[in-house]
């Protein structure tokens, strides 16, 4: 399995994200996760407290399909006060770091009005390739 990062210099530097992925082997398609605790209820207050918690479901998936973090190769992040999101990004980047370390898949943030559930502040939905066991 190989997974390859373009960041054309003509798209300027990327910070906290890569412009372009690919990847070759299997294609594992992730539903979005939000902060929901395995009885189905949301746990966090904070955009930061509920995003480790969904991301942490996404690993959870991605683990369980036989990938990890470095597997990542795209990530949308559905968010319900972006003002919010950006306010905490540091906070949040360390949140990614620790979860995920340093390496960025292809990724877009968007705002929304609400999520399914309307205790949710933010929803992470993404793709990873990983080495086909065949």
């Amino acid at each position: 399995m190989t997974i390859e990062i373009f960041n054309p210099p003509e798209l300027g530097e990327p910070s906290g994200f890569s412009h372009a992925v690919a990847g070759t082997g299997k294609t594992i398609f992730l539903a979005g996760q939000t902060a929901l605790d395995p009885s189905g209820r949301i746990t966090g207050k904070t955009v930061v407290e509920q995003f480790e918690r969904a991301l942490g479901n996404l690993l959870t998936a991605l683990a369980a399909a036989g990938g990890g973090p470095e597997d990542l190769t795209s990530l949308t992040i559905y968010i319900v006060d972006m003002d919010d999101y950006k306010a905490r990004s540091r906070e949040l980047g360390k949140v990614w770091r620790r979860l995920i370390g340093k390496s960025y898949p292809a990724m877009a943030g968007v705002g929304v009005a609400r999520l399914w559930d309307t205790d949710a502040l933010v929803e992470v939905q993404g793709y990873a390739v990983v080495a086909d066991s065949n």
